[in-house]
């Protein structure tokens, strides 16, 4: 697959990125040369390869899941302007 400099044009105003023509030329080699090494990806024989988040094993940091009621509800709201049991009061938004 190749990039042409209309699609390149797309690709910018999509971003609403402001690019230049000289800019598209050099931007048209540039998503070739991705697209190519992506095609080069696509060759590697993966058959038996499992999927993995990361290269080495990491096993999840895991706590304990208990349900509490925080007991900081005043620490939480100290330095809200204006609070009414333990809830922030602030202005209506929606007529």
């Amino acid at each position: 697959m190749s990039v042409d400099i209309d699609t390149v044009r797309r690709i910018a105003r999509l971003a609403r990125i402001a690019v230049t023509e000289q800019e598209a030329e050099s931007l048209k080699g540039e998503l070739n040369a991705i697209l190519g090494f992506v095609e080069q990806l696509e060759e590697v024989d993966v058959t038996g390869v499992e999927p993995m988040t990361s290269v080495v094993h990491v096993a999840m940091k895991m706590r304990d899941d208990v349900v509490t009621d925080g007991g900081i509800a005043d620490k939480i709201v100290a330095n809200a302007p204006e609070t009414e049991d333990h809830y922030f009061v602030v202005p209506k938004v929606v007529e």
